[in-house]
């Protein structure tokens, strides 16, 4: 899938991710098709009392003189506590008082430095349970103007994942992975994208926002298989 498809120029990417909105939600139904197996904890749609709110946000931007339209991922830090070394979307706690929108621009530009100026907010994507860190991450769906002076706070972010959107909805970058962990074999999908895997709750709500552009990410056979 070519990233200079005129279905991904930005213009065409915020009316149809706005047209998208207006409909109920993919949600678990998309989620789950990224979703590692086994995933303890988790129940699609539902989430235990006493979860932590966070927010991320999904910034869509146009690059390049044919503003064809771009995601942000950052990968985070080795040193940090939660989710460390792996790719995830610029976000975090959600604080006392905070809106979850508010919580998710504010990380964005901690974390990566975005330009909040010509942000704007579109909605929210489905609620996602994150077991291992007892958070409930709310997605936030942006759209901007070109983000030409990023600056990543170093202390959290190892480097800024930059990527098309046609890139993220093209089917042939899902593939599996057989993960061993405390003892037990899990069948873990990912996306590659911009030579990293991306997997668990990033993916998983990327898998929902490729659903609205009408894509279904499925994955492939696990390597090896």
């Amino acid at each position: 899938m070519a990233s200079r498809e005129p279905s991904f120029v930005q213009a065409t990417v915020e009316r149809r991710l706005i047209e998208a909105l207006a409909r109920p939600l993919p949600g678990p139904s998309a989620q789950v098709r990224l979703a590692p197996r086994p995933r303890r904890g988790w129940v699609p749609g539902r989430w235990p009392p006493g979860c932590r709110d966070g927010a991320g946000l999904l910034l869509v931007y146009p690059s390049g003189a044919d503003e064809v339209a771009h995601l942000l991922l950052t990968r985070r830090a080795e040193g940090l506590v939660h989710h460390a070394g792996q790719v995830a979307l610029p976000g975090g706690a959600v604080e006392p008082g905070e809106t979850v929108e508010r919580a998710a621009l504010r990380e964005a530009e901690e974390e990566a430095g975005v330009d909040l100026a010509s942000v704007r907010v579109l909605g929210r994507l489905s609620p996602l349970h994150i077991p291992v860190s007892r958070f409930l991450l709310h997605p936030v769906l942006a759209v901007s103007g070109p983000q030409a002076r990023l600056d990543p706070d170093r202390r959290e972010v190892a480097r800024l994942v930059e990527v098309p959107l046609a890139v993220i909805c093209d089917p042939g970058r899902v593939g599996r992975e057989r993960r061993v962990r405390d003892g037990e074999t899990l069948d873990v999908p990912y996306l590659a994208l911009a030579g990293e895997r991306v997997w668990g709750a990033t993916a998983m709500v990327l898998a929902e926002l490729a659903a609205l552009l009408g894509v279904a990410l499925v994955p492939q056979p696990p390597d090896g298989a």
